[in-house]
């Protein structure tokens, strides 16, 4: 068995990841079983770097704020604002804090110096607006929405005027108060002013849908493509503030599987721009179902990948990061019947596996699933090497 998984390891690199490939697939998602370690956002940048020279990407989309992330877009094709402040203002999570994350942005804006519109590098957040205490007030998104109609249409079919707007959105306190998460009762979702809300929203992306010949004489794709983005977000927004106030059993596995939903309908829409890297943790990108315990409750849900392989078939390719040992989090070797115990036996740093030829090698002894000392790691679930492209192993993963 030790020859046959050699024969699974190759090079990290994206020749070695397209090889693994019937096709270039129009979305290429490279997921990480921990957030937080600049050695695997360091990977990323290196593979998004080849798949740009090599493959003809041209987007790289990362699990953070899809409205923040508009500003570190205008910066990397513009040059709009400084580093410092992009990276203050244009990360979630605070991934801006990150060195990799910084390179990243930085590179990318070298690389479009100079260059014309079309061969430009993009970013997009693909994440809501949306933290693990909470989820932000749908004003940006619905207000932004509405300037865009106004603006550019018939403003005697909108739905309110832009004042009846303010007004029930009230103060955005109301909406990010952080009690919400646990309280149902703290939360606005389900006021008077919040279904209010839910059904003009509805009524602008139903007018955004149906003015597009306008929208688009009148503006330009880009324009146009923001404002789909506005309207994807303020409904969701508003659709997971209502769940927030929710009461039954069902509220927390409602919540994830709506941020999901949310990041998928952002990825199909990337999707339309031509080949994009996406890179968020394993449990967003993977085709399996998710599952994780929150508050002492099993919840299990489709993941944003799950759902947009399931609409794009081949032309969204997975691959999965597992790592060895991460000692500064507690995490040392792994046990060598496990997936990750296997692959930390090959001489390489880092490689990328094959992982169905990685199922046959292991096949006559099924690996056992590998048990974490860190909450924050996930370990990779032998039962979904079936359904992963391939996966990016990482030995060692030191402290920032």
């Amino acid at each position: 068995m030790a020859t046959d998984i050699r024969d699974t390891a190759h090079a990290f690199g994206s020749t070695a990841v397209m090889r693994l490939l019937p096709a270039r697939p129009r979305l290429l998602a490279l997921g990480e079983p921990t957030h937080g370690e600049d050695t695997l956002l360091d990977l990323r940048n290196e593979l998004f770097r080849d798949l740009v020279e090599q493959e003809g990407y041209r987007t790289i989309a990362i699990e953070s704020d899809c409205l923040m992330g508009l500003v570190v877009d205008d910066y990397v094709t513009g040059g709009t604002g400084t580093l410092d402040e992009v990276m203050e203002r244009g990360f979630s999570h605070g991934w801006g804090a990150s060195a990799a994350n910084r390179e990243l942005v930085r590179w990318a804006r070298a690389y479009n110096t100079g260059r014309p519109v079309p061969e430009r590098l993009r970013f997009a957040g693909f994440d809501g607006p949306l933290e693990i205490t909470g989820a932000a007030s749908p004003r940006q998104a619905l207000t932004a929405l509405y300037d865009h109609l106004a603006a550019r249409g018939d403003a005697n079919l909108l739905p309110c005027t832009a004042d009846t707007l303010d007004r029930l959105l009230g103060a955005d306190e109301r909406w990010t108060e952080p009690a919400a998460m646990r309280d149902p009762s703290r939360s606005v979702g389900r006021s008077a002013e919040a279904r209010e809300l839910r059904l003009l929203a509805d009524d602008l992306v139903a007018l955004l849908d149906a003015w597009t010949p306008e929208l688009l004489t009148a503006a330009s794709r880009e324009d146009w493509d923001r404002a789909r983005l506005y309207g994807r977000t303020a409904t969701g927004l508003l659709r997971y503030h209502f769940w927030m106030a929710d009461t039954s059993p069902s509220r927390l596995t409602r919540l994830v599987t709506l941020r999901d939903a949310m990041m998928a309908g952002n990825v199909l829409a990337l999707a339309e721009r031509g080949p994009a890297l996406l890179h968020a943790h394993n449990g967003h990108l993977q085709r399996a179902r998710s599952s994780m315990r929150m508050d002492g409750l099993p919840l299990e849900w489709w993941s944003a990948g799950a759902i947009v392989s399931a609409r794009l078939g081949e032309e969204y390719a997975f691959l999965a990061t597992a790592l060895g040992t991460i000692p500064h989090q507690g995490v040392e070797a792994p046990a060598p019947d496990t997936v990750e115990g296997l692959l930390y036996a090959l001489p390489e740093d880092r490689c990328v596996i094959d992982a169905r030829r990685l199922v046959k090698a292991v096949a006559d002894a099924p690996p056992v699933p590998r048990v974490s000392p860190y909450f924050g790691y996930s370990p990779l679930d032998p039962a979904h090497l079936a359904e992963i492209d391939g996966i990016v192993f990482v030995k060692d993963v030191p402290p920032n």
